[in-house]
Formats: C-alpha cells, sequence, structure tokens
C-alpha cells in the first residue's frame, strides 16, 4: 500500500477522505475506468470545470485545489492522489475554517464522481 500523502481530516464535520479510518469522514475513493496517459489530465479538466475552483498545486500524482464558496468566498481544499497502481484517485475536501460544512465538502467529491462518471473515467 502506498504512503498516504492526504492530509488527515480533523475532528470536526467539515472534512471527507477516502482515506479517512472513521466512517463519519470516510468517501469512496474514485475507481479508474482505464489508466490511459491522459487519464490525469481529463480529471484536472474537469476540476478546473467546477465553479470558483482553481488548482494551486499540480504535481505528477498529487494536486490540491482551493474551491470558494459562492456566498461570503469561504475556501475549501480539495485535494487528489492518483494511485496509478491501485487504479484509483484518492479525494479529500475539507473547509479550512468553521466547524459544520453543511455536507457542502461530500457533496463537492459527489459532484465531482457524477462529472468523471459522466465523461467515462471512474466507475458508478
Amino acid at each position: 500500500m502506498p504512503e498516504n500523502k492526504l492530509a488527515l481530516c480533523p475532528a470536526t464535520p467539515n472534512c471527507v477522505s477516502s482515506d479517512s479510518p472513521e466512517k463519519s469522514h470516510a468517501v469512496a475513493p474514485l475507481l479508474l475506468t482505464s489508466l490511459g496517459l491522459n487519464c490525469w489530465d481529463r480529471i484536472r479538466e474537469t476540476i478546473l470545470s467546477l465553479p470558483r475552483t482553481k488548482i494551486v498545486l499540480d504535481h505528477e500524482d498529487h494536486l490540491q485545489a482551493e474551491c470558494r464558496s459562492a456566498w461570503a468566498g469561504f475556501v475549501d481544499d480539495l485535494e487528489l492522489e492518483f494511485r496509478r497502481a491501485e487504479g484509483i484517485v484518492a479525494v479529500r475536501s475539507a473547509s479550512r475554517t468553521g466547524y459544520h460544512d453543511l455536507g457542502v465538502n461530500r457533496r463537492r467529491v459527489e459532484k465531482l464522481r457524477a462529472l468523471l462518471q459522466k465523461n467515462g473515467l471512474v466507475e458508478s
């Protein structure tokens, strides 16, 4: 098993992660349909299509994006790690501030999953 590079979720209920051992924070990783050469590029493009989202750190198999809320401009962090050997993309979404997120981070991950499914990149 590769070393976990995703940040851990805090104890607050405003974070989800496919690497979380805690059920309240757990979300399924993105199970890829193919490991084609441009799959990571297509995932990156899909992330950039999310409203008010910009990629702030982009490495070969790891990226971090900032997602701003439409209301008040709160910033959440979206983090993805391409784990080619496992055929998955690990994912984490977390609020930078506050305690509750009203489910925003979980919905963001599931919206991303749905977009990637629509584009044939991840399994349903």
